[in-house]
This record gives structure tokens, C-alpha cells and sequence, in this order.
């Protein structure tokens, strides 16, 4: 009996084995150089485990092949290629961008899959030829009046909370201000204790990493066909009741305030959204707008421009400690730009502010936060100036942090320096070498909010704090991997001095300390 048990137990094993290595012999047998699979996790063994963020992971890969164009990889089980040939990013995501149209992670309706970020295909087209005017310049400009008035009360909370504490973990500093501003933008709601503490609670379930990630590698697709989701129905249920409550509010019309829903609003009084046709031959593709459909866009508007540029602010804030004289050239800008645009915030504000722009540009050249640039082939795709051909439905992947952390685009990576986006180097630089927002008709629609309300925030703290290293400020920042976008494990302490003694006349921030 034991034998037949060992017995049984060892051809379970192999057969096992067998399974999950069944597709390591791809890459190798197409002459595609990479680096070796592990049984089951593929390479990607130590994000798998939560020991590393996948994005430092593809960073890694990135590293180890400097001479190659490509590189053969394995997510989980499935073949997948990792591109470093920034001409062949170029035909991937701009040239070629019809045949790598989708991001190949869909997921059920209800879980709030039929968002701009992850829907494919026609749905894709529709939303995104509807939703871009949404976000032009013109309709933007409204909403920096709302991101200045969140930026005022934000800086008398800061005051407030230094007066007996400098030391403060400024990445959760700053996450009150893009709350605050992206409910305020979104949903025309003030960020009270309530809405708070149901933001933070949220913030757990959406960008804690979780399982169903890898699963979706494993069998690409599987979400979709059984109707699960990348995140718990709670999240789900948040959105869904956020929207139906503001639309009820609003009595399913829109206001004067110019916000993302009274936008959503206009559009929902067509009842459907369609495509503009490419060509006469053309069918018109139609997308009935339903609160389900609003809901989703009002999620992925929230958490990408919450999360991400949070982030973004606080490693800008981050290596203006770290480089005082940058500090004080940027703070010198600030000022002057402000007193000739009598202390208003507006559009040309901003774009009187170059070396704002510039430092904020090299911040996420160093720290690409959401570095999500995948693609899949929706045909046999021979790769330009390689013998390799990615076959129909396999993804490509684009190391945004592999190349923007390149020696050979950008020298002594590593340092912190927003001259490298002054324009005469700009100009000689690659125009895929800078991916942050990735490239092409799928780039990040949100690029332009995201890029004001970080400015608009840094423009108030500055106008009123300066940034200094405390004992506790990490110089070597580690990653928490087990979030969606980086974040540094254990955060960013910094000290927080003001550098005037007035108060601004606003009213005293909502939040509670």
C-alpha cells in the first residue's frame, strides 16, 4: 500500500511538473534569449511571493539583457516578450497601434471591468473617442478653480498639524489633498470625516495586490469568462451607490460646477455613445451610457488620479529635501510667477512655471509610479529588425522604469536633475524614451489632470513650506510590494517647515487631525 501511495504521489508530481513547465521550451526553441523559468511562477518568482512589485521585476529583466531587442519572458506559465528597442516600442504603441489595440486584462462588467483602462476591443473605441473631449485643456481649466480651493485648505491643515510635529510621513500628507481634490473634481463632494474614512478603507481593497493578477496570467482571460473581478464587490458597490447618489442629486442633469460628473452628465443625455468611424466601410460602433458604464469611469478616474499622483507628489517633495538648491530655484519660480499672476492659479500660471514643469517631469522619470504598459498582438506581428514573431493574443511588455532608468537614454540614471528636461535636451532624447503615461492613441487620458492638480499642490506647499531631510528620511527607498503602484514600504518621513508665519484667510481644512 505505501508503494502504491509513493507511486501515485510520485506520478502525481510529475505530472504536475510536466503542466506548469509544459510552455518553458518556447522562447528557447524561437532562438529568444531570456532568462529561466521557474515551475508555476515563470520569472516572476519574487513578485509572485510579494518579496518584490512586479514593476521592479520587468526592471530587472530589462537590466540583465542591455544587448538584446527583445527579450522572451514568462508570466506565470505564458509566453510573453519584453521590449527594450525603443523604435520597436515606437511601432508597438504609435505606428502599429491597431494590431496592439488592447491591454488584454478584461474583467466583468458588474466588477467594473467596462472602465476606460481595461476595456478592449470596440468597447475600447467607443469610450475613448467620447471621453477624450472630456478632458481638453478648455474643459480642464475649470477644474483648476476646485484643485486651488482643495490646495488652500490643504495647506492650513499642514499648518495646523506641524505646529508641535515637524516629522511627517508625507505621502500620507499629500493623499489628503488628492482626496480631497478628486472628490471635489469628480463627484463635487467635500472630503468630511465620513467620506475620509471611507476613501482609506477603500484605498486597502483597490490597491493591495491580490491573486486574481496572476491567475489572469495563468490563463489569460479567465476573468472575463467567469465573470470575476480584479477587485471585491465592495469596491463595486462603492462606485455604484457614489454614482447613483450624485446623479440623483444633481436630478440627472448637469450644473454649473464643470466637474468630471456634470461632463458624464452632458454625455448621458444621448442616451448611447458611439465611435467616429475610421473609414466609410465602417460600421458605427454604439455603447448604451448606463449608470454601470458612468460608474466605471467614475472609478478608474478616481484611483489612478488619487493614488498616482499622491505618489508622484511625495517623491517630487521627497528629492526636493534631498536637493536643497533645487528646492530653492523652484520655490524662487514659484514665487515670482505668483505675485505676476496676482497669487491665481490658472492655466497660464502654470505655464509660466518651465522649471515646475521640469521638475515634476524628472520626477517621474525616476519614479514611473504606474508602470503598467502592456499590449496584446492582435495578429502574428513579425517584430521590425528581428526574426521573432509574437503570435496572435500574446502580450507585449514595455519596462517604462528599464527605460527611463537606461544609462544610454538618460546618464547617471540615478541622479535627480530636471535640466534633462529643459528643451534643448528634450529635443535630442527618443520620443519613447519618457513613458510615465505611456504613448500613443492609448496613452493616459487623465495625463493632463494628473500633471495640474500634482503642480497645483506642490505651487500651495511650497508658497508656504519648505521640505528638509528628518533622522528618519530613508536614502535608499525600498518598495512595497505589496501594492498595485509603487509606494515606499514604511513611507516617506520628512521634516515640514514653514516659511512664513501668516496663515492664509481661508477657511480651517474639514479633515479631522
Amino acid at each position: 500500500m505505501a508503494y502504491v501511495i509513493l507511486s501515485v504521489a510520485a506520478a502525481l508530481f510529475v505530472a504536475l511538473y510536466y503542466y506548469f513547465t509544459r510552455t518553458f521550451n518556447y522562447w528557447k526553441e524561437r532562438n529568444v534569449v531570456g532568462p529561466k523559468p521557474l515551475p508555476f511562477v515563470g520569472n516572476l518568482k519574487d513578485s509572485f511571493f510579494r518579496k518584490k512589485t512586479v514593476i521592479m521585476v520587468y526592471k530587472e529583466i530589462y537590466d540583465k539583457f542591455p544587448k538584446e531587442k527583445v527579450v522572451g519572458m514568462y508570466r506565470m506559465t505564458t509566453p510573453c516578450l519584453l521590449i527594450r528597442d525603443l523604435d520597436i516600442v515606437k511601432n508597438i504603441l504609435i505606428k502599429d497601434f491597431d494590431l496592439f489595440l488592447d491591454r488584454g486584462v478584461e474583467f466583468s462588467d458588474e466588477g467594473l471591468g467596462v472602465n476606460l483602462f481595461h476595456a478592449d476591443g470596440d468597447r475600447w473605441r467607443v469610450l475613448r473617442n467620447r471621453f477624450t473631449p472630456l478632458f481638453t485643456s478648455g474643459k480642464l481649466k475649470n477644474m483648476l478653480r476646485l484643485m486651488s480651493e482643495c490646495g488652500d485648505k490643504f495647506v492650513n491643515y499642514v499648518g495646523d498639524v506641524t505646529q508641535n510635529n515637524m516629522e511627517h510621513r508625507i505621502n500620507l500628507l499629500v493623499q489628503r489633498f488628492t482626496m480631497a481634490s478628486i472628490s471635489a473634481c469628480a463627484f463635487g463632494l467635500d472630503l468630511d470625516k465620513d467620506m475620509l474614512k471611507s476613501l482609506q478603507d477603500l484605498d486597502k481593497l483597490v490597491f493591495t495586490v491580490n491573486y486574481s493578477i496572476e491567475l489572469d496570467m495563468m490563463y489569460p482571460g479567465i476573468l472575463k469568462k467567469l465573470n470575476g473581478s480584479l477587485f471585491p464587490k465592495s469596491v463595486s458597490k462603492f462606485f455604484d451607490d457614489l454614482t447613483k447618489s450624485v446623479i440623483q442629486r444633481r436630478g440627472g442633469m448637469p450644473t454649473n460646477r464643470k466637474d468630471f460628473m456634470d461632463l458624464i452628465l452632458e454625455l448621458r443625455q444621448r442616451r448611447k455613445i458611439e465611435a467616429s468611424k475610421r473609414n466609410d466601410d465602417e460600421d458605427v460602433k454604439v455603447l448604451e451610457l448606463t449608470d454601470g458604464i458612468i460608474a466605471a469611469q467614475a472609478f478608474i478616474f478616481y484611483t489612478a488620479g488619487y493614488e498616482t499622483s499622491a505618489a508622484t507628489i511625495a517623491f517630487m517633495l521627497y528629492e526636493l529635501a534631498m536637493n536643497s538648491n533645487i528646492q530653492d530655484k523652484l520655490i524662487e519660480e514659484i514665487d515670482v510667477v505668483l505675485k505676476r499672476h496676482n497669487g491665481e492659479i490658472t492655466y497660464e500660471c502654470l505655464s509660466d512655471m518651465p522649471y515646475l514643469g521640469q521638475t515634476f517631469d524628472e520626477t517621474l522619470r525616476k519614479y514611473p509610479v504606474a508602470d503598467l504598459l502592456f499590449r496584446n498582438a492582435q495578429v502574428d506581428y513579425p517584430i521590425p529588425g528581428t526574426d521573432v514573431t509574437v503570435k496572435k493574443g500574446q502580450t507585449v511588455i514595455i519596462s517604462g522604469w528599464g527605460i527611463q532608468h537606461d544609462p544610454k537614454y538618460y546618464p547617471n540614471p540615478d541622479k535627480f536633475d530636471p535640466e534633462r528636461f529643459s528643451p534643448e535636451n528634450e529635443k535630442n532624447r527618443h520620443s519613447c524614451a519618457y513613458l510615465p503615461f505611456g504613448a500613443g492613441p492609448r496613452n493616459c487620458l487623465g495625463m493632463r489632470f494628473a500633471k495640474w492638480q500634482s503642480q497645483v499642490c506642490i505651487v500651495k506647499f511650497l508658497s508656504n513650506f519648505r521640505v528638509e531631510p528628518s533622522k528618519n528620511t530613508p536614502v535608499d527607498l525600498k518598495y512595497d510590494p505589496s501594492r498595485l503602484f509603487l509606494l515606499p514600504s514604511g513611507g516617506i518621513n520628512l521634516n515640514v517647515v514653514r516659511r512664513q508665519s501668516k496663515r492664509t484667510k481661508n477657511k480651517p481644512y474639514s479633515l479631522s487631525k
